[in-house]
């Protein structure tokens, strides 16, 4: 069974940074493309950014230029270098493959951000 734990979330205020960790078990992530996703309050949850096996990284809306996707296949973990947070950054992280079908669903990350 994979299991996905997201961290590194808090309550930061706005112009602040953020680094968020996911680390995979159950299963590698080393040749999959990963994606980041939030979920807004009272929203759907959407893609923010991802990584593909080689580093190579996309960004969704304002993302672009703030956030910076990483990984470490050694250690099966991605991560997400959120700055310049602005407070509709605001919402529950995920990470998860990219492709369908996803993995089990980790229980997210709280990111808020205070303006």
């Amino acid at each position: 069974q994979v299991q996905l734990v997201e961290s590194g979330g808090g309550l930061v205020q706005a112009g602040g940074s953020l680094r968020l960790s996911c680390a995979a078990s159950g299963s590698s992530l080393s040749t999959l493309v990963m994606g980041w996703y939030r979920q807004a309050p009272g929203k759907q949850r959407e893609l923010v950014a991802t990584i593909s096996r080689d580093g190579i990284t996309t960004y969704v809306g304002s993302a672009r230029g703030r956030f910076i996707a990483s990984r470490d296949n050694v250690k099966n973990t991605v991560y997400l270098q959120m700055n310049s947070l602005k407070p509709e950054d605001t919402g529950l992280y995920y990470c998860n493959k990219y492709s369908l079908p996803s993995w089990p669903w980790g229980q997210g990350t709280q990111v808020t951000v205070s303006a």
